[in-house]
């Protein structure tokens, strides 16, 4: 599990959506190709999954080529909506503070693709930082990159370069501090001992009951942290590893992953469609939430089978924080497989993402944007795998329990 941000497609392609069930995205849906049986992955060892790549130089047009982040220009006077640019800035200065901290010397010191260390990493930072203050255009921008930076891309699920994109968001919920008539589903704080339980530990049943309703015959007694009205929304929590929670009393907090038990992740969407619950077009989150608005005892069955329990700490009103310690940025950050990828590095995703158009419905746009990679996350695995930050709130929930697809996924270094 990420241990601090929603993570928002969580098993065998199943796109999950905003937890918010009254509203759900008008969607204009991509032609989407048959799946195919696919057969068992091997394991890619972690010094071949980034190839270095020449581009040509005679990619017509060049909004098609790689590098061309409009949304960085976008806006200025009468233009509409303003570019990101500064976003994209602060999060590279994210990215530089870790590539300070000894954690990231000792990581970079035994990465296993030749040629790309801490010191180049950093300086790839620093001299796409200048080009991104200093660009008039994505065109002056795309040809700087181009002709500066060597593109390393990674060999993606089938060693072809094809990678999995999903993405994820933090939610926002209402809670309480205090258990009440309306408010009380809980989730809890890290117990003290929890060094100490003895596995295999406690399943989600033992310590929250069927019923999520466990109260006082709990082990956990005691340590509840917040209260929700409804079960799903405190399951979500679970799920996601965090979100940001307007309180009752008025204020506004966070909460972030503390830690968990040791089982492995189990998909409620894909028990509810092999039971004939839902059909294959209702494995998103509208679909699952509407299922259990109507059938509300059925959560007592299918929420318990995730056996893993989640434990959270209360981090205030405090910005969404990455797997490396530093905040993510909407749009600009990317969760992927750590054991694999360069933390902290500049990177360039090439794939469909859904935007918010004119008419109010979400539509495709293929775009080419720099990130910064700053986060992990538990199913996200393998060099096939991304998960792109949204942001915070609704939108970004409808945004991102929509987005999946294929792409491709490059790191982008100094030549010298």
């Amino acid at each position: 599990m990420r241990k601090t941000l929603a993570l928002f497609s969580l098993s065998l392609g199943i796109a999950f959506v905003s937890p918010v069930p009254s509203v759900v995205a008008q969607v204009i849906i991509p032609t989407i190709p048959k799946r195919v049986p696919q057969r068992p992955r091997r394991m890619t060892p972690a010094s071949r999954v980034l190839k270095p790549i020449n581009l040509s130089n005679k990619c017509t047009p060049k909004r098609a080529c790689l590098g061309w982040d409009e949304q960085l220009f976008w806006g200025g006077k009468g233009k509409g909506k303003p570019g990101d640019r500064w976003a994209l800035i602060e999060s590279i200065d994210n990215s530089l503070r870790y590539l300070q901290a000894p954690s990231a010397a000792k990581i970079y010191q035994n990465y296993p693709v030749r040629g790309i260390t801490l010191n180049r990493v950093r300086r790839s930072l620093l001299r796409f930082r200048q080009l991104v203050r200093t660009s008039k255009s994505p065109a002056q921008l795309q040809a700087a990159v181009r002709r500066e930076f060597r593109f390393y891309k990674s060999v993606g699920n089938d060693g072809k370069g094809t990678v999995k994109f999903t993405a994820y968001y933090e939610p926002v919920y209402e809670a309480s501090r205090v258990r009440t008539q309306e408010y009380k589903y809980p989730i809890y704080r890290l117990p003290p001992d929890f060094d100490q339980w003895q596995k295999p530990h406690p399943k989600r049943i033992e310590l929250e009951g069927k019923d999520g309703l466990l109260g006082k015959d709990s082990p956990l007694s005691g340590l509840e942290l917040f209260w929700f009205r409804d079960r799903f929304d405190a399951y979500l929590i679970h799920i996601q590893g965090s979100a940001k929670l307007k309180l009752t009393d008025g204020t506004v907090t966070g909460v972030g992953y503390a830690n968990g038990t040791d089982y492995p992740w189990t998909s409620i969407g894909k028990a509810l469609l092999k039971d004939g619950k839902i059909t294959q077009k209702q494995t998103t989150m509208p679909g699952i939430i509407n299922f259990f608005q109507r059938n509300p005892s059925a959560m007592d069955d299918y929420l318990p089978r995730w056996e893993r329990f989640i434990f959270f700490r209360d981090k205030g009103n405090t910005p969404a924080t990455g797997s490396i310690g530093v905040p993510v940025t909407p749009e600009r950050s990317i969760a992927t497989d750590k054991s694999l990828m360069p933390p902290g590095a500049l990177a360039l995703v090439n794939t469909r993402f859904p935007y918010v158009a004119s008419n109010g419905k979400l539509e495709y746009r293929l775009v080419s944007r720099f990130v910064l990679d700053q986060d992990t996350g538990s199913a996200i695995k393998t060099p096939g795998r991304v998960d792109y930050f949204m942001g915070t709130g609704k939108v970004a929930g409808d945004r991102a329990g929509v987005t999946g697809g294929n792409g491709t996924l490059y790191y982008l270094l100094l030549k010298r």
